[in-house]
């Protein structure tokens, strides 16, 4: 009983646990956010260009086997598809992108200092290199002449 009461302690306070838990509550706040951008700004934005962006009553009946008419609201479905879409979009253009710049932004002076280091270092090793040659050129040519 021990064993198992200390089996699920070491798994819930394994860091995956706890990062899953964080990103899950950091995503139910995120999605607010998300959700105030789209319905405040990106749906008015829309509305205002083209008119109401009001998909919900697009729908189609059809007479099933007892006669009756079986409604397809299909309005519902190509209105959840395009919030999708202007949500996905708002994530990737209003996060993804500015985050992998700021990304990208941060990392490139580390990386030109290690590319310049490298260049030093080589610099370094091929003028010994062709100092070293001079002299064996140079001891040589001494040699020859004598």
């Amino acid at each position: 009983m021990r064993d198992l009461f200390n089996g699920f302690k070491e798994f819930i306070t394994r860091g995956n646990v706890l990062d899953l838990a964080v990103a899950v509550v950091i995503g139910a706040a995120f999605s607010g956010v998300i959700s105030g951008l789209v319905d405040g700004f990106i749906m008015p934005l829309i509305g205002w260009l083209v008119g109401a962006p009001d998909f919900t009553s697009i729908a189609f009946s059809v007479p099933n086997w007892k006669g009756e008419e079986t409604v397809f609201q299909i309005g519902l479905f190509i209105q959840g598809l395009i919030m999708f879409l202007l949500i996905s979009a708002a994530i990737y253009f209003f996060v993804i992108m500015p985050v992998k710049k700021l990304s990208e932004l941060r990392r490139k002076p580390a990386e030109e200092e290690v590319v310049e280091e490298a260049l030093d270092e080589q610099t370094v090793l091929l003028t010994e290199i062709r100092d070293l040659l001079r002299v064996q050129a140079g001891s040589q040519s001494n040699a020859s002449n004598n």
